[in-house]
């Protein structure tokens, strides 16, 4: 597989696999993640800090005075997995549940615009959303808030025009060919189109964003009192020691 290294400042290398968001791109950078914690733990790679994957490329954080990048180079390019090779199954495999709405619910304002921009009705685009399979590509613009794709290409459509002010947290949405859930209450640009009862982040537990890099979600609609009745069983998984695994989390089967 091509890829590039490049230095980040003195405390960082970036490894770079593609320019797109694609899953082979998404499996080169999970291996070589999985090779260079297996070689940290090990003890044959050190002064590492913390390795960052992307939709495209791993950032190997190091420090300076432990190490260099003549040291870290050689092994990162020994780690690299060969074209073809697959992902381990390590990786967890999720079944979030979501009220999907309409233009006059609180789960999901932009469900029917959005149908409508697709030729769909609201029907389909649920349909066609729960159905997927989505691989969490990688975590960023807030805490736990995971890019996940592939979405439906009939479902693609742009970010909104006049991006909102308050999105509200756990809602649902769509961005071009990818899917997330707002794990806080924030500004954004992505349509709405459903809201899902389940905390992804909390500092209390031992890995505080529920989902990582290389996780597979699946959706599961539920109405409106199910969703209300699943919000208060829920209310306490943020503040508890482990996150609500028991009830969402299968293990990984396929990735």
């Amino acid at each position: 597989m091509s890829f590039r290294i490049l230095a980040l400042g003195d405390t960082a290398l970036t490894i770079e696999f593609g320019d797109g968001v694609e899953r082979h791109l998404l499996a080169a950078v999970a291996a070589l993640d999985e090779a260079l914690a297996t070689l940290i733990d090990s003890g044959g790679l050190r002064g590492i800090v913390e390795t960052v994957p992307t939709f495209r490329s791993l950032t190997v954080i190091y420090d300076p005075l432990r190490s260099s990048r003549a040291e870290i180079e050689p092994a990162i390019r020994a780690a690299i997995e060969p074209p073809g090779a697959a992902l381990s199954s390590g990786g967890r495999r999720w079944l979030l549940p979501v009220c999907y709405g309409d233009q006059n619910s609180a789960c999901g304002p932009d469900l029917d615009e959005l149908a409508a921009a697709c030729g769909l009705t609201a029907a389909e685009v649920i349909r066609l959303h729960a159905s997927g399979s989505y691989a969490v590509y990688m975590l960023g613009f807030l805490p736990g808030f995971a890019f996940m794709g592939d979405l439906p290409e009939v479902l693609a459509r742009p970010r909104r025009s006049e991006p909102r002010l308050r999105v509200p947290a756990g809602s649902v949405a769509t961005a071009g060919t990818l899917t997330a859930i707002y794990p806080w209450e924030s500004p954004g640009g992505w349509h709405l189109i459903g809201a899902c009862p389940v905390p992804l982040f909390s500092p209390a537990w031992p890995q505080a964003a529920l989902l990582q890099p290389g996780d597979r979600v699946g959706f599961r609609a539920v109405d409106e009192a199910e969703y209300r009745s699943l919000q208060v069983d829920l209310a306490a998984a943020r503040a508890s020691p482990q996150p609500p695994a028991s009830l969402l989390c299968e293990p990984a089967t396929e990735r």
